[in-house]
């Protein structure tokens, strides 16, 4: 179900640069800041970039990611 919203031109125009390398419409990438932005929101003690790292771990089949090793 699409829902229309109203957004600043600086967020679209933010968006549309964002999507410049291909992986997202400007759609997807707004809706993928929210996502990153509710998610730090929910979990305030994380460091932001733990927060990217665990949504994007979430979209990679068990092929692509690399096991964990302790150093």
């Amino acid at each position: 179900m699409n829902t229309y919203i109203r957004i600043s031109h600086e967020l679209r125009r933010s968006a549309e640069l964002a999507t410049m390398d291909g992986q997202r419409t400007v759609s997807g990438q707004i809706q993928y800041w929210a996502k990153i932005g509710k998610a730090c929101i929910d979990n305030p003690d994380l460091p932001v970039n733990f927060v990217v790292d665990s949504l994007a771990s979430l979209t990679q089949s068990e092929i692509e990611q690399s096991p964990f090793t302790r150093i």
